[in-house]
């Protein structure tokens, strides 16, 4: 399933994706580890952004 990625400058981003199949909102953020990244998407801390 193909979806977009919206910035709030109007840039536009699109490809495949994965997670919940409907509209989300929230802020972008990012995680920089070398190890453990996988561990990130269920970290709590992350919870109500999009990683």
């Amino acid at each position: 399933m193909e979806g977009s990625l919206v910035l709030e400058d109007g840039t536009v981003a699109r490809g495949p994706f994965f997670g919940a199949r409907r509209r989300i909102l929230g802020e972008l953020v990012f995680n920089t580890n070398m190890t453990g990244y996988t561990e990130a998407l269920t970290d709590p801390s992350y919870r109500g952004q999009i990683l």
